[in-house]
């Protein structure tokens, strides 16, 4: 994975807490289970055994993911963004010009992503389409519901 990705200082701890989490407890916990099935017998017809492996084997592949995402990471400073324009980490208020409906996400990168939260991804449809947008714009947004138009109200941090 060579996908640059956008985080905060706290998303980035998350990140490491979560990589030494899996590195010091889930491993070992994956060695043990190995280690226990082993002892019960003919590994040739040992179910438990084949299941610890491949268990082991989804961890690792998940740690490397991790690292990869941990290396490629670059924390965005709060005092360095432009409220010009629509980027990532900025407050973006936007008005449907189908629904008259007014909302207001948060521009962020996907792990941090959070509808709920009013969090969208910066490679979501609206996210790549308010991207660089100025208020009073308006963006047309390609979303499976068919083309969506939004106007920039309001941009903060």
């Amino acid at each position: 994975m060579s996908e640059i990705m956008y985080v905060t200082h706290e998303t980035m701890e998350q990140l490491k807490i979560e990589l030494q989490k899996m590195r010091g407890v889930d491993r070992p916990a994956a060695s043990r289970a190995i280690a226990e099935a082993r002892e019960k017998g003919d590994l040739k017809e040992n179910a438990e055994y084949d299941a610890a492996k491949e268990a082991q084997g989804l961890l690792e592949a998940r740690i490397a993911k991790l690292e990869g995402e941990i290396a490629n990471a670059r924390i965005i400073e709060i005092d360095n963004i432009d409220t010009s324009k629509v980027s990532i980490l900025t407050k973006v208020t936007l008005t449907n010009l189908n629904t008259k409906k007014t909302v207001t996400y948060q521009v962020v990168s996907e792990k941090e992503a959070d509808l709920k939260a009013g969090k969208i991804s910066v490679t979501s449809p609206i996210g790549q389409g308010i991207l660089g947008k100025q208020v009073g714009e308006v963006a047309e947004v390609k979303a499976p519901a068919g083309l969506l138009k939004f106007k920039i109200e309001e941009i903060v941090i």
